[in-house]
């Protein structure tokens, strides 16, 4: 097993990778998987012609943290 961290090199097929992929984001409660998302989305966002024209859906926008007191 991989230490926490650490790439880890797997030799599998893409079907193979696939289901562990799968079934390790199953594992993850809900909240877990939403920040899996969220993460996903901000390291490799969609570029402009994925996005598609602007239909009205719901978007969420990163902002600056600030601090209220």
């Amino acid at each position: 097993m991989a230490e926490p961290g650490k790439p880890e090199i797997r030799f599998e097929t893409k079907e193979e990778s696939n289901v562990r992929r799968e079934r390790e984001f199953l594992a993850l409660s809900p909240w877990e998987r939403l920040k899996s998302f969220l993460r996903d989305i901000e390291r490799n966002p969609p570029a402009e012609h994925e996005r598609g024209e602007a239909k009205g859906n719901f978007i969420i926008r990163q902002r600056d943290h600030v601090v209220q007191g």
